[in-house]
């Protein structure tokens, strides 16, 4: 890109400088010596040291080394970075097509020369960026600038020279050097579309702020208008956001955009001296889970058990769903005190899968597990898993010290179940 030097204009003067000297000093006492005209090609080697000066001038664009965007901004030839580029590259093929006057190898050429340069800067650790956007550019500066040297050469009456060898060896050289960025693309430099990238990012940045207005709010319902926030925050989880605000009276999480709450916990978790019984309790524990987590709660069947003793003890209330017995992925798991506050809850709110009907009962299943561990059976519970990415039934026995999975579908060991 070519923005890094622009931005740069000291150094890139710098270079300019010496690089034309390096060049155009050399080639005007060739051409002297040979009593060619030596004007034309001095600038054109002046314009050729300006190119290499800009475009390979160490930057920070962004890439990683032997990277590449290969995505075509959609402003690839009205940004003020590809005017640029086009306007690198259009003085030079103009000079190189009135010095040469085969204008459609000059072109092609000069096309070649700006692959080149991009993928110097893909593969050289100068911080600059290869990119497609700059390599339709600065073509489309070529081809401007050798149309420009036609249309100056028929203005004075100066045919190119041999038409169609120039047109066969300039659509050549086009089709050879096409072939050969697209192939050490393909194989030596890892495409990236920064495009993408971009949206995404932005996208991101756009969900971001709306989950955290989300889970702001919902921080202040349930600690209260008055709360205080400290700081939110968003991590990406495939298509979806897990976000986490941090307030003065505890922690609250949860899914974006499907606002499902995950985890709830109060900065206070000593239980308070209430005088609710354990049916009030769950009462209380009912009426907060249906007005903050209705989902896991619908359909499904409540627990409760007390935790600690003596004056501040406090109540685990769960909710879990079955389906022909078996035991869905849902949860939820609320801690509640004896005066009905909730000091937090762990939820996992997940759409109950279809399964396939269960026909392993509960004694074969434990005489299959018996079979493999030779141990006696100590517990079987019925419930669903992932195996292989999908949801199956799944026994799942205790023996000795290991569990065996079984599928209650086919009666098979389960040796992968997630």
């Amino acid at each position: 890109m070519i923005e890094a030097s622009v931005s740069a204009v000291p150094r890139l003067l710098a270079s300019f400088l010496i690089l034309a000297m390096l060049l155009a000093v050399p080639t005007a006492l060739v051409a002297k010596s040979r009593k060619k005209p030596w004007p034309l090609r001095t600038a054109l080697a002046i314009c050729l040291a300006g190119i290499v000066a800009v475009t390979l001038l160490p930057g920070d664009a962004g890439l990683d080394v032997g990277q590449c965007d290969t995505s075509l901004s959609s402003r690839a030839f009205t940004s003020a970075s590809s005017l640029l580029n086009i306007a690198l590259f259009t003085p030079g093929a103009f000079l190189a097509a009135l010095l040469f006057r085969r204008p459609v190898t000059v072109a092609a050429a000069f096309g070649f020369l700006s692959a080149t340069v991009e993928l110097i800067q893909s593969v050289a650790d100068t911080g600059r960026a290869c990119t497609m956007t700059d390599i339709a550019a600065n073509a489309t500066g070529s081809a401007l600038g050798a149309l420009a040297g036609t249309a100056w050469l028929h203005q004075r009456r100066q045919a190119p020279r041999n038409p169609v060898r120039d047109l066969f060896w300039g659509m050549g050289l086009a089709a050879v050097s096409a072939a050969a960025v697209a192939g050490l693309i393909h194989f030596r430099i890892d495409s990236v579309d920064v495009a993408a990238m971009d949206d995404q990012r932005q996208d991101f940045t756009e969900s971001a702020l709306v989950a955290d207005d989300w889970i702001t709010s919902t921080a202040k319902g349930i600690y209260g208008s008055d709360v205080q926030i400290l700081d939110s925050g968003s991590e990406k989880h495939g298509n979806r956001l897990r976000t986490t605000v941090n307030t003065n009276r505890g922690t609250i999480s949860g899914w974006w955009p499907e606002k499902d709450l995950e985890r709830v916990w109060s900065s206070s978790t000593r239980g308070d001296e209430g005088n609710l019984n354990e049916k009030e309790v769950a009462a209380a524990a009912d009426k907060y889970a249906r007005k903050w987590i209705p989902k896991n709660v619908a359909g499904s069947k409540q627990q409760i058990r007390p935790i600690g003793d003596g004056a501040t003890k406090a109540y685990v209330v769960s909710y879990r769903r079955y389906s022909g017995g078996v035991l869905l992925p849902m949860r939820l798991d609320l801690t509640v005190t004896t005066t009905g506050r909730v000091i937090g809850f762990t939820a996992r709110t997940i759409k109950d899968p279809d399964l396939p009907p269960v026909t392993v009962n509960e004694a074969k299943a434990r005489a299959v597990a018996k079979g493999a561990t030779g141990l006696p059976t100590e517990s079987a519970l019925l419930l669903a898993q992932k195996v292989n990415g999908d949801w199956r039934p799944i026994w799942l026995v205790g023996s000795g010290e290991k569990d065996i999975a079984i599928d209650a579908a086919t009666g098979e060991r389960i040796a992968n179940a997630e």
